[in-house]
């Protein structure tokens, strides 16, 4: 290939031949791209990864388990050399120059008639960067265009948004754990209701125009009626704005998004649900300790703790926790964390379970405290624990990394 510039171009391969030369690493990658196109992927090869393998085996492509022979790219309309042997690679890219097929020497780019740019995909576009060669420099390029349109630091779209209501769950706190899409919806919003557990900082990134309502929902404090919340989405949706519902964790886990979905639908505006990481396993997780862990836990149960076990507004089989040997993740339990340990100890877990409390899981000030059920309402006082706190009571919360 010469030094002139490369001509990017966007292929059409549904339906049409393309024969992959060699069934390691690289062939994994490129084939999953070439069957994502509709292409009719041949791997010639004596050897494959088995993820090549099982896409052979699911019919997704073909796999010829034998060298490469002259006359293996006929009827192709693009080839991937892609062996450990340049030689093969260089006979191929013979065979595919006679016949003018464009080939890609995975070995050396220079030698081949194409290039495979650094690709990603968002909303239906696809963005391709050819590097002349710079493998690193593409796919670093690739990727923050990528995250910018993710972001909506790049908007991708000429048309307006139309007016309604996106209930997006924002994840446990940290900025970078919501999902994609629900920080590219929040980058387009008009309004933005939002409650105090979501992730703060990323309404310092939205526009001046944009007004935020504080929804805030404090623990036995101030807090904003959901029947007011509710209103506040549809007024706002029903005046033309776009409305951004930004919650904490995911809407549908104790966060009463359905009770806001089920307001807007009757009004007549249109919502769309955006899940989130609920901090029931994120917490856990980034303070070291697995909610389940093979030989250990085959059960993991969530549970509200907005009221105490003997409220007769409570729905939870207290007796059947207290039986079972998994994991029981509490959330909202702060306040009576010693009537939910007495109770499962009184329904036979022993007192001595392990017992992890999690505060302000994923942000900066995260903190954790190990106890038992014996002792966990006294660690509890002693180091003043306050709401947002997930506790995770079972033999996982006794478990370490060095175990």
């Amino acid at each position: 290939m010469s030094e002139h510039d490369q001509y990017l171009v966007g292929l059409d391969l549904a339906g049409r031949r393309v024969v992959v030369v060699g069934g390691g690493q690289v062939a994994q990658r490129r084939v999953t791209r070439l069957i994502a196109a509709g292409a009719v992927v041949e791997v010639v090869s004596p050897e494959v990864t088995p993820a090549v393998e099982g896409m052979a085996s699911a019919r997704e492509l073909t796999w010829t388990e034998r060298r490469y022979e002259v006359g293996d790219l006929d009827g192709a309309w693009y080839v991937v050399a892609c062996t450990n042997d340049p030689t093969v690679n260089l006979a191929v890219g013979a065979e595919a120059e006679r016949n003018r097929i464009f080939c890609v020497r995975a070995d050396d780019g220079s030698k081949g008639t194409a290039v495979t740019p650094a690709t990603g995909e968002f909303d239906g576009l696809t963005v391709g960067v050819l590097a002349r060669g710079r493998h690193r420099r593409s796919s670093v390029v690739r990727t923050a265009l990528v995250e910018a349109l993710q972001s909506g630091v790049v908007n991708d779209s000429a048309d307006p948004v139309l007016p309604g209501v996106a209930l997006v769950g924002g994840g446990p706190g940290d900025p970078e754990l919501i999902t994609v899409r629900g920080r590219r919806l929040l980058s387009r919003a008009d309004v933005v209701v939002a409650d105090r557990l979501g992730p703060r900082d990323l309404l310092d990134e939205l526009g001046p125009h944009v007004e935020v309502i504080d929804a805030s929902k404090i623990p036995y404090g101030r807090a904003m009626a959901q029947q007011r919340i509710n209103e506040l989405l549809v007024e706002h949706a029903r005046a033309g704005r776009f409305v951004v519902r930004l919650k904490g964790g995911d809407p549908f886990v104790y966060g009463r998004g359905f009770e806001e979905v089920i307001a807007c639908s009757e009004a007549g505006v249109p919502v769309t649900v955006v899940p989130g990481i609920t901090s029931a396993f994120a917490a856990p997780a980034v303070a070291g300790i697995p909610v389940s862990h093979r030989g250990v836990a085959h059960e993991i149960v969530v549970v509200s703790g907005h009221v105490a076990p003997d409220d007769p507004r409570s729905l939870v089989d207290w007796p059947a926790l207290g039986r079972m040997k998994g994991t029981v993740v509490l959330m909202m339990a702060v306040e009576r964390i010693g009537l939910f340990a007495a109770s499962l100890v009184e329904h036979g877990r022993p007192a001595d379970t392990p017992v992890a409390v999690i505060q302000d899981g994923t942000t900066r000030i995260q903190r954790t405290v190990r106890a038992t059920l014996a002792t966990v309402a006294q660690q509890v006082a002693e180091h003043e624990i306050s709401p947002p706190a997930i506790v995770v009571i079972g033999p996982v919360a006794g478990l370490t990394a060095g175990a």
